[in-house]
Order: structure tokens, then C-alpha cells, then sequence
């Protein structure tokens, strides 16, 4: 089976600007595609990346990203354009002006992973701020009730062993998809 991985996608996920971006020449690696092609069929179609959906990175932006990412040293370290940011409303732009079948096969499974991202972190505030609620309760009952400490303390501690749990990595399951003969994991 053909696969692109979440792992793959993920770590090609940057955070810029408060926003989540795809840069354009991974994109043209996932799509199967030169980056110059991608960004070719965008110029075409500029109405439709507006700037909420595409940006260029100014030069701080790139060598800040190089430096957090050693990855990216060796990649486009002497290309004469900087590269294009797309953000998730980009990405599922792409679809529209990238006609082949690969590309809207990709294009699926990275909304889906950003789609994935975007509800593990709504999952996980609203478990956070749950027992937040439960402590400021307790705590309260506790101001009442000083004979409880004891009881108290111990649920505190179940619920700090509940928050552990909830940071802890889960593991990644692949996500993909089969194009031809070939497997993108």
C-alpha cells in the first residue's frame, strides 16, 4: 500500500506568523512536482491566495526557520527566491489550480492532518480547563471543609497524574494514501 505519513506531513508543518504554514517546496515534494511548477500555477491564479492563505517569508522568517530546523540548512540554502508559506486555507487551495490526481490525493490527507491537529488541540484545552473547574471546586469545598485535606490532596494528585497523561505522546498511526506503485509514508 502507498502511504504519506502524519509524521512526514507534520514535521513539514511550521508555525510563522501565528499560524500554521506549509512551505511550497515540501508541498511540490508531496505533490511530485518542481517547486518553480507549483509556484508557476499559483502566480496564475493569485486571486485566489489571498493573504490569509499564502504569504512569501521575508529573510529573517527563513533564517529563523533554519536555525530552529537544522533540516532545512541543506534544502533551498541557495535558492534566489524565498519560498512561499501556505496555510491550511492555502493548502486546501492548492487543490483547485494542482489538477492531477496525486496532488488532490495529497491535498486530502494534509487537510485532514491539520483538520486532526486543530481537535487534538480543542481535545485537550477543553480536558485542561474541565479540571481546572474540578480543582477551583475543591478547592473551594476545601476552604469549608479543612478536616478533608487529606482527601483533597490525593484527588490533586490524581488529577496532576491525569494532566501527565494527557501531555504524554500517542502514538502515530499512519495515514495515507495509494497512488500507483508507489508508497508515500
Amino acid at each position: 500500500m502507498n502511504y504519506i505519513s502524519t509524521e512526514v506531513v507534520m514535521n513539514q508543518i511550521y508555525y510563522i506568523r501565528k499560524q500554521k504554514i506549509m512551505l511550497d517546496r515540501d508541498l511540490s515534494i508531496l505533490y511530485g512536482v518542481d517547486t518553480k511548477v507549483l509556484n508557476q500555477a499559483v502566480k496564475r491564479n493569485l486571486i485566489r491566495f489571498p493573504e490569509d492563505f499564502m504569504f512569501e517569508l521575508t529573510k529573517e522568517e527563513l533564517d529563523s526557520l533554519r536555525s530552529q530546523f537544522v533540516t532545512l540548512k541543506n534544502r533551498g540554502s541557495h535558492s534566489k527566491y524565498l519560498p512561499f508559506a501556505f496555510t491550511e486555507l492555502g493548502v486546501a487551495m492548492l487543490s483547485s489550480i494542482l489538477k492531477s490526481d496525486r496532488a488532490i490525493l495529497v491535498n486530502i490527507e494534509i487537510v485532514r492532518i491539520f483538520t486532526k491537529m486543530r481537535q487534538f488541540l480543542a481535545d485537550t484545552i477543553e480536558v485542561r480547563l474541565e479540571i481546572e473547574q474540578i480543582k477551583n471546586r475543591l478547592t473551594n469545598q476545601d476552604n469549608k471543609l479543612k478536616n478533608h485535606d487529606k482527601n483533597i490532596e490525593l484527588v490533586f494528585q490524581y488529577l496532576d497524574e491525569l494532566i501527565e497523561k494527557v501531555d504524554e505522546p500517542k502514538p502515530i498511526q499512519k495515514v495515507g494514501f495509494k497512488f500507483g506503485e508507489q508508497e508515500f509514508i
